[in-house]
């Protein structure tokens, strides 16, 4: 609130606040909060919110930078169980909209797994995948939507998935650790995803949210695995004051060119703007201790700090 009432020029409380936010149109109040703290583009995963959130072209039009998309995979399984009258028309469906990903210009696959049946993800079992769509299929009749969540059909469209990304060459994410209240920490562990790792060395993991409260562990899984990347997000910025230790720690193991910085930002772009500004603060307290003690040059960890904060993106997404 203080930061916001001194960019916006007004008292430190919510009503002034939203007053001052109030009096400058949205495309422009985003611009100046973007250009304040640099966002140069945004990867933007449509699956999550509600059927108010705004599409790609808005979302486009009310952002000053590009804007890329990224497909969430239950989202569009849930919408093809719905949809198609078959288990083998499904399949035929999923296959065919993740094989034109890359043409329709999205950047990456993206699986909430790790919210649904968890990150131990099995070999695929088509006669029980097919189980799982029938008893999703009864759901769907009845309530006219569906929740993903039945573990034998999460695995078998994931290895799918797995391998058309390796095809692609499109990275694919997938949440890790923490987040909403409906994800079981036991389960969003990373080290679950070994088998997984080991057995799509073509695919690019981008494992999300570094992992939190294990970021220690997934930030072991980027330095020894070639395919596995770790991105900040959510723990920027709801880490808070315990971002600089969490960087500390994940610099001392993981290469510098496997870290992402992200804001995993949603509902209104003040939240973009504070986890920049958090994420760059908590960077430049761990890059600057590492210089001070001798490990880094200014010259090297200005560049490591331009990889963190863009260049690795940009490489990895081909962007």
């Amino acid at each position: 609130m203080r930061w916001l009432a001194e960019f916006l020029g007004c008292e430190a409380t919510i009503p002034a606040i939203l007053a001052a936010r109030a009096q400058i149109e949205e495309r422009e109040y985003t611009a100046r909060l973007f250009g304040n703290v640099n966002i140069g583009m945004v990867l933007c995963d449509y699956g999550y919110g509600s059927a108010d959130a705004y599409d790609h072209a808005a979302m486009q039009s009310v952002l000053p930078c590009p804007v890329y998309p990224v497909l969430r995979l239950e989202r569009l399984a849930e919408e093809l169980i719905v949809a198609e009258p078959s288990f083998e028309r499904m399949i035929e469906a999923f296959n065919t909209t993740l094989a034109e990903a890359r043409d329709r210009g999205v950047v990456a696959l993206k699986s909430i797994v790790a919210y649904r049946t968890g990150l131990h993800i099995e070999a695929p079992d088509r006669a029980a995948a097919a189980a799982d769509f029938a008893a999703l299929k009864e759901v769907a009749a009845q309530q006219g939507r569906v929740r993903l969540a039945r573990k034998a059909l999460c695995d078998y469209l994931l290895h799918f998935a797995l391998a058309e990304a390796a095809r692609q060459e499109l990275p694919f994410q997938f949440h890790t650790g923490f987040g909403d209240s409906d994800a079981d920490l036991r389960y969003a562990n990373p080290l679950h995803m070994r088998a997984v790792i080991e057995a799509y060395p073509n695919t690019q993991l981008m494992l999300l949210h570094a992992g939190w409260p294990f970021f220690r562990e997934l930030t072991h899984l980027a330095a020894i695995y070639p395919n596995v990347w770790m991105d900040l997000s959510l723990a920027v910025p709801f880490a808070t004051v315990g971002i600089p230790a969490m960087i500390r720690d994940i610099l001392g193991m993981a290469p510098f060119s496997k870290v992402l910085f992200a804001t995993d930002a949603f509902t209104m772009p003040e939240i973009y703007w504070i986890a920049a500004r958090w994420g760059r603060w908590a960077l430049t307290q761990a890059l600057g201790e590492l210089t001070t003690q001798g490990f880094l040059t200014e010259t090297e960890a200005y560049q490591a700090a331009q990889d963190i904060l863009s260049d690795n993106a940009r490489r990895l997404y081909q962007v």
